[in-house]
């Protein structure tokens, strides 16, 4: 059609201006009130009444609640808003489709509606899904409604353009909410037939095609258009309709919505509609309704389409064009008239301009209008872009949706920032100088830092110093470069309240700055790599080029935090720290507001760990006690839909398109709902999305399988729920990348981390594909398997075979199978039904996993984060993975295993007591010839073992149960389950033998002394019945005698009857043969040389006078012995022998006679300290040199023991002993006097007082451990690494030289020292002992009270001697009594005796001994009270903390595993090898290495256990496999060790023989050491 035709006629609206703003015709106005009362009344319905004013957020929307995975049927209408956002978060093409689900009851009768099925209905119970619809975007902010535009986008959704709201009867154009709709396309215009267009659809200029309503036509406009704009094979539903779901209910406020489409070619002739791109705009409504509106589409479009009522086709709406230019106009109708006829003759209209359906089906009519448009676009070259619809609306006085304050304002400061970019690459040089090569740097100086790669044959700890030195120039140099400008606007920008508007500008900008670069060579990287000739050094080549040449916010967020992490270097005081101080703040903000954050910088695959430290401390600040996270992460090949899936999944906003692409690894915060919290165990779901792996052949490009690997690790250790992301296209990369993923699956399994992993087969879209695929996933397990078993040999656990030994995988939950994004080709696809379903159903899957696992607070992820990224660093994933989470975990095992331990220890040893006291106690009260000593002591030991099994029983399960409640992260500790169980098992053995020890020493101690009893009771018998009958001949002699009288008589009788006794004394041995011949048994395993020098062994006295010297001739010594090993020799059997000395003056003390026990414990000692030190691999002649020392000492002391008891025993002289009683009592007797008061006193200090004092002093020493166990002192003593922490800042606190000289020599003794300083201490504070020793005895004088008050109620007792038995018997299981003092005390008692007197009088002595005790309580010097128990406190404790006793193969540090039957030995702080006496050969100068430093170094060692051989360090295990030694988590983790050496440098070489070493790590100070250990 000729456009400059004379009968070319245009359709004009009649409107009036006034001030430049359009007025609606007054008809209109008086409809305002009803409109507005519609639309309140139809949000309320929709429960979106407050949204009105108060707007939806995005992050409101995205949020985890109860409907978010749940199915609830619509019950009410305010529940399809919820469901409409629901489904179209989640790409649902059914998001349009919502309506009640009504009850059966509310059928309709299908015959009322019949005649109403092609009109419009006003159904109460149903909403036009274009209602619901424009409520929601009128409810919404800016940037939700941004995000819903971008999802209707993708869903092929026509968008709003320009959003009616009759509140206020303003039009707004969406031009801001269309903003990020990005679509990619290829026009048949195009010269190269490979290429395509990629843009912001808002900037491309196309024809604009309007069609809009006259009056109301029978051909549904938008069912016409839906089929305009699909080809035949692929129909969409782009424009709401009547057919659809509700499409027919009445439209109460979307009337006047224009919306907008747009037609994109694929570039493929037989599938597309159009050959190039058209917009499409559609108006609801009529036009006589809606001027406004019309007169806007008209002024903006190529041609329009008006469907018209034949009645409305008159003069009035029609006239002669002006001579202003308006877009050709054609008229759709049902069909021909006499009446269209006559009004186009009378207004002389083209017929041609004229479309009628008539009788045409809809494919003829639809192409009857494709060809008229193709027309109309080919006669009219106008176009226009959104962008350039602003003008018209403004015109038009509709509000454009960015033309806000806030949106302004930050459209301003983002275009001033990006105004500068000409060249990216200069530009992020020139703007953003802390990253890119410096940052490299800084990262490979990291790693350097762990892995010493490249130290060779240097000074590690100087090598370590000098990349210190290095890396602080790197970060002062980037402090030289001031902050630049462009970052100084960009902190200033997000500090504002529009920060989220300058952000979302700023990525637009940068985005689109990219997009002229990126995607043609995404393209050609995409055509290099899929040829296989291609040259490799190109592909590498544009890899780089697309690095350099992206841009985006992230950049920006990357340099602040390289800003900050360049100041923190710097002392907290100083201005330039000060002033960066907010910006983590900041970021954290931007996580909440729904930003991401750069967890892996992907370009220097760093993590910038004070950075995110202090985000995530501000990140908890904010969100208080609301911190705890479940973690969700997806792995995969490149451009395999990881990003889009989880943005489908959880409506989060990581880059997809192909001008921006994922680098690295980015974290986004997804908010759980309050009434999900509990149910979730999160109050947040951190998402985490990461960079594509490559397979192998394009990693050797770049050496970025290293980088994959490291990514994998981390992002897999991080995860609850880990997502493989398989394409099937892409199978046989897959399984290269998932080799990667097995080997990070298998570290976190050995340290305790076996969370879900998910395999997601994408482009799978058979509807059986589950069970079809059956054969495909056993085939997958079995390559897993194999790769398991292979990556299990890689890092030496070959226990694991199985992908599920190190993974929650289930074949039939564990594989899902998505089907491909787009249903058709794109760009006119749209997301395909099975696509969105199938992520809702993994989404739903997910959240049922969440329910099973304990989730983390953020500072335990930042924790994790940072450990794990230590171990990456130091490529030492599974010995060597030092992580605080974990470090907590098991310390947290140990103190609740150590308060397990400690129970049964305590239990045991009261139970011991009380067996011992039994068997002491036997025979002395009852009659013991029904069950012999021997049967006594075996059902005791029987009992014991009862008692054992049960304790080793409670504490399995207490560990069973502490792994299944789940607290305190268990997990990660899995591994150490068995090794405690083994320690229960060890502690059972330990304890069964030292109790059978200690009743099979009380039985020959009371076997020794029943023969001693027998032939006192003789004597004592014989001599009382002595004593009556004198008694009786003096009473006969009927003078009275006077007490001299009586003493003369007596004496004759004593002297009379002892002549007459027969000389029955115990015969004395000789206990130094006895234990000799000991000796010889110990040692008769060790073979006839060791038995051929014991014959050379005359007399054991000749044997332990001096001190004992190791190794007197070093001569004999193998080369590989140093000073420092026979200074170790010399300490051990120092440390022996003081034990065994004290061991033997305890004996002395307990006034027993010896027993072959003593000696038995003695060799057992000897032998468990030589067994401790086995690593030394001492001779023969070595163990019986020290053997003939501590037995030649041991038995002088056994012979004086045993002389002194044959001495006290006799029986001649226990009679003589007794003879002022005999006396006391015959002149009493005689005289008739009351014996009451004296029998008493006698009874309370011969019996009572000795067995309350033996009492006291076995059970003191262990309630004293008790209270330093379980008081203020638990967390000392509650592991062995707390009380090492403990120890070394107590040395730090005192910083004496001779005091770690001591600590480092003498360990045992000063352990030992430091314990007992502890206990004085403690118990001299508050009069804490005096308290201690008061509450022991009043426990025992209780029940004397109640035993002597039970015995007087007791009728059948009538004398003293009854009294007294009957009180001991029931005393007998507490007390032990020495039976010859009861038996004086028992004889010649007046048998007229008061029992009530003489339980007043034993009660008066009880109050007396009371008051004794306690005076000699307080008068006692604390030293001595501890010297007299037979339970050292001291003792007890060093046990507990001292552990297995193994120290350091290189550094000899004490090992601080957990419980006795650990697996593996380890130190959390490993010391400098000079300060173990170690030196260069050639300078003499002490060594400044230390293990943990040396084991991820090449460097080497040679000694006694390499045979001579020289060794890797960091193949110390093949030496040493019970040793795990960790490599240091940071350059300050050994800086306390450190700090001693440089510190006392000089005294230790001085000490050592040695010259000063060259301390290559320079000055720390005390605080850093004290710091150290919190690392530690």
């Amino acid at each position: 059609m000729n456009e400059t035709s004379e009968n070319h006629f245009k359709f004009r609206i009649l409107h009036r201006k006034s001030k430049g703003k359009v007025l609606p015709p007054p008809d209109l106005r008086e409809a305002f009130p009803v409109q507005r009362k519609i639309m309140k009344r139809l949000l309320e319905n929709l429960g979106l009444a407050e949204c009105y004013g108060k707007k939806l957020t995005l992050h409101t929307v995205l949020q985890i609640n109860k409907n978010s995975v749940t199915d609830v049927p619509v019950q009410s209408l305010s529940d399809l808003p919820w469901l409409f956002l629901k489904r179209l978060m989640l790409l649902q093409r059914t998001a349009r489709s919502v309506k009640l689900n009504l009850l059966p009851l509310q059928k309709r009768n299908e015959w009322d509606d019949d005649d109403q099925d092609s009109a419009e209905s006003d159904c109460p119970q149903s909403v036009n899904p274009l209602d619901v619809l424009t409520a929601v975007f009128l409810c919404s902010d800016s940037f939700l409604q941004q995000e819903m535009i971008m999802k209707m986008s993708m869903c092929q959704f026509a968008v709003p353009l320009l959003l009616p709201n009759s509140d206020n009867n303003k039009i707004t154009l969406m031009l801001w909410a269309m903003r990020d709709i990005v679509k990619k396309y290829r026009p048949h215009s195009l010269s190269d037939p490979s290429g395509f267009v990629e843009e912001r659809i808002v900037l491309s200029d196309l024809p604009l095609v309007s069609f809009v309503r006259l009056g109301r036509c029978n051909i549904s406009k938008s069912e016409i258009l839906n089929k305009l704009l699909s080809n035949p094979q692929q129909y969409t539903d782009t424009f709401v309709h009547f057919n659809m779901d509700c499409g027919n209910i009445n439209k109460k406020i979307s009337n006047g919505l224009v919306e907008m489409a747009w037609y994109l070619p694929c570039g493929n002739k037989n599938i597309d509609v159009f050959p190039e791109p058209i917009a499409i705009a559609n108006l609801r409504g009529d036009i006589r309704d809606f001027e406004t509106q019309f007169s806007f589409l008209c002024e903006a479009s190529t041609a329009v389409f008006v469907f018209f009522e034949s009645q409305f086709l008159y003069a009035k709406f029609i006239s002669v064009a002006s001579q202003k230019p308006t877009p050709p106009l054609f008229f759709v109708g049902d069909s021909n008239n006499n009446s269209i006829k006559d009004t186009v003759n009378k207004l002389n209209l083209e017929r041609s301009n004229f479309i009628f359906k008539a009788r045409q089906n809809d494919t003829d009519f639809v192409d009857k209008i494709q060809s008229k448009l193709q027309d109309a676009i080919n006669n009219n070259n106008h176009k226009t872009s959104v962008v350039r619809l602003v003008e018209i609306a403004q015109d038009l006085g509709i509000v454009v949706d960015e033309d806000g304050e806030e949106c302004q304002s930050a459209k301003k400061s983002a275009d001033e920032l990006t105004s500068k970019i000409v060249d990216i690459v200069q530009f992020k040089k020139d703007e953003l100088p802390l990253q890119g090569e410096i940052l490299m740097k800084l990262a490979k100086l990291e790693k350097e830092e762990c892995r010493l790669k490249k130290v060779g044959d240097k000074d590690i700890e100087k090598y370590k110093k000098d990349l210190q030195m290095q890396k602080d120039k790197l970060r002062e140099e980037q402090r030289s470069k001031d902050i630049s400008v462009t970052m100084s606007c960009f902190i200033s920008a997000i500090s504002t309240p529009e920060r989220a508007y300058f952000l979302k500008w700023l990525r637009i900008a940068l985005e689109n700055q990219s997009h002229k670069v990126l995607p043609q060579l995404r393209e050609q990287y995409k055509q290099k790599c899929q040829d296989g000739g291609g040259n490799k050094a190109e592909i590498a080549e544009l890899d780089k080029k697309i690095s350099n040449s992206s841009l985006g916010v992230e950049h920006f967020i990357r340099e602040m935090s390289q800003v900050y992490e360049a100041s923190v270097s710097l002392p907290e005081d100083t201005p330039y720290r000060k002033q960066l101080e907010h910006l983590p703040r900041l970021c954290a903000e931007l996580l909440l507001d729904g930003f991401s954050l750069e967890l892996v910088d992907g370009e220097s695959s760093n993590i910038p760990e004070k950075w995110l430290s202090s985000v995530f401390s501000e990140l908890n600040t904010l969100v208080e006690s609301k911190n705890k996270i479940m973690v969700v992460t997806v792995l995969g090949v490149q451009s395999s839909g990881k990003s889009t899936l989880l943005n489908t999944m959880f409506g989060v906003q990581f880059a997809v398109s192909s001008g921006r692409c994922t680098r690295g690894a980015f974290m986004q915060l997804i908010k759980v709902a309050d009434d999900r919290q509990a149910e979730l165990n999160c109050d947040y779901i951190v998402i985490i999305d990461t960079e594509g792996l490559k397979s192998p052949e394009l990693a050797q490009l770049d050496n970025s399988h290293e980088h994959d690997n490291e990514l994998a690790t981390l992002v897999v250790g991080l995860s609850d729920v880990t997502i493989v992301n398989i394409s099937m296209e892409n199978s046989t990369e897959m399984k290269d990348i998932l080799q990667i993923i097995v080997h990070a699956f298998l570290r976190m399994k050995e340290i305790g981390k076996k969370h879900t992993c998910l395999f997601v087969h994408q482009n799978v879209a058979d509807v059986s594909a589950h069970n079809s695929n059956t054969r495909d996933r056993k085939y997958l397990l079995e390559q897993l398997d194999e790769m398991t078993q292979a990556a299990a040999k890689m890092e030496n656990k070959l226990e694991f075979s199985k992908f599920t030994d190190v993974m929650n995988y289930d074949t039939e939950t564990g594989d899902l199978y998505i089907p491909g994004l787009w249903h058709g080709n794109p760009p006119m696809a749209p997301v395909s039904i099975g696509y969105s379903e199938s992520v809702y159903a993994l989404k739903k899957h997910i959240m049922e996993i969440f329910r099973c696992y304990e989730s983390y607070n953020i500072n335990e992820f930042l924790k994790w984060t940072k450990d794990l990224w230590t171990a990456v660093k130091f490529e030492k994933f599974i010995f060597s993975f030092r992580n605080s989470l974990v470090a907590d975990a098991y310390m947290k095992l140990c103190t609740e295993y150590n308060g397990w331990d400690w129970t049964l220890r305590k239990q045991m040893h009261t139970w011991a007591l009380e067996a011992e006291t039994k068997i002491l106690n036997h025979g002395k009260f009852e009659n013991s010839e029904k069950c012999n000593i021997e049967n006594v002591c075996y059902h005791l030991l029987q009992e014991a073992e009862f008692e054992l099994s049960k304790g080793q029983a409670e504490i399995n399960d207490k560990i069973k149960s502490y792994f299944e409640q789940g607290e305190g992260h268990v997990e990660l500790v899995e591994n150490y389950r068995q090794d405690f169980i083994n320690s229960a098992t060890s502690l059972k053995k330990e304890l069964s033998n030292s109790v059978t020890s200690k009743l099979d020493a009380a039985v020959s101690r009371r076997n020794g002394m029943i023969k001693v009893e027998g032939i006192k009771k003789t004597y004592m018998d014989t001599m009382e019945k002595k004593v009556l009958n004198l008694l009786k001949d003096c009473r006969e002699n009927k003078s009275d005698m006077s007490d001299s009288m009586l003493d003369k008589a007596f004496e004759e009788m004593w002297q009379e009857t002892v002549r007459t006794l027969a000389h029955t004394a115990l015969e004395q041995q000789d206990i130094r043969t006895r234990v000799f011949h000991r000796l010889r048994i110990d040692l008769q395993s060790r073979g006839s040389s060791m038995a051929q020098c014991l014959d050379e062994v005359k007399d054991l006295n000749t044997h332990g006078h001096d001190k004992f010297i190791a190794y007197k001739d070093k001569t004999s010594l193998s080369k590989w012995w140093n000073k420092n090993n026979i200074k170790i020799v010399q300490e051990m059997s120092d440390n022996l022998i003081r034990e065994c000395r004290e061991f033997v003056q305890a004996k002395r003390e307990c006034k027993d006679d010896y027993d072959d026990t003593y000696i038995r414990e003695i060799l057992n000692m000897s032998d468990e300290k030589l067994e401790a030190h086995e690593d030394l691999e001492l001779q023969g002649d070595f163990e019986l040199s020290l053997k003939l020392h501590i037995c030649g000492f041991a038995s002088r002391e056994f012979q004086e023991i045993h002389n002194q008891f044959i001495k006290k025993n006799n029986p001649r002289t226990a009679l003589e002993n007794f003879k002022p009683t005999y006396r006391s009592d015959f002149i009493d007797l005689y005289h008739e006097r009351d014996q009451c008061q004296r029998k008493a006193d006698e009874f309370m200090r011969s019996c009572l007082k000795p067995a309350l004092e033996r009492y006291i002093s076995e059970n003191l020493g262990m309630k004293m451990a008790d209270k330093m166990v379980t008081g203020e002192n638990s967390v000392i003593f509650g592991s062995r690494t707390t009380f090492q922490i403990s120890v070394l800042n107590n040395l730090l606190d005192e910083s004496k030289f001779k005091t770690y000289l001591e600590f480092i020599s003498s360990y045992e003794a000063f352990v030992k020292a430091f314990i007992l300083d502890k206990i004085k201490k403690h118990f001299s504070a508050e009069n804490r002992m005096f308290t201690l020793e008061k509450n022991l005895v009043n426990e025992v004088i209780s029940e004397i009270k109640q035993a002597i008050e039970e015995t007087e109620r007791d009728p059948k007792i009538k004398d003293i001697k009854g009294f007294i038995e009957n009180i001991c018997n029931k005393l007998v299981k507490r007390l032990v009594f020495p039976k010859d003092a009861v038996d004086k005390i028992s004889t010649l008692n007046n048998e007229n005796a008061n029992p009530k007197k003489f339980t007043e009088c034993l009660q008066c002595s009880l109050e007396d001994m009371d008051k004794s005790l306690r005076a000699s309580f307080q008068a006692r010097v604390f030293q001595i009270k501890i010297d007299s128990l037979q339970t050292k406190p001291q003792d007890v404790l060093f046990k507990r903390v001292h552990g297995c006793g193994k120290q350091c193969p290189f550094c000899k540090a004490p090992c601080e595993a957990g419980g006795d039957a650990h697996t593996k030995h380890f130190v959390s702080m490993h010391r400098p090898e000079g300060l173990g006496r170690y030196k260069w050969n050639g300078s003499e100068k002490l060594t400044t290495d230390i293990c943990s430093s040396l084991v991820q170094s090449n460097a080497s060692f040679e000694c006694g256990d390499t045979n001579g051989q020289w060794h890797l360090y960091k193949e110390y295990s093949k030496i040493y496999p019970d040793w795990r030694i960790d490599p240091d988590p940071s350059i300050d983790a050994s800086a306390y060790w450190k700090y001693v050496m440089a510190e006392y440098n000089e005294q230790f070489a001085e000490e050592y023989d040695a010259k000063p070493a060259e301390i290559p790590w320079g000055k720390i100070t005390k605080a850093e050491a004290e710091k150290s250990l919190n690392i530690n």
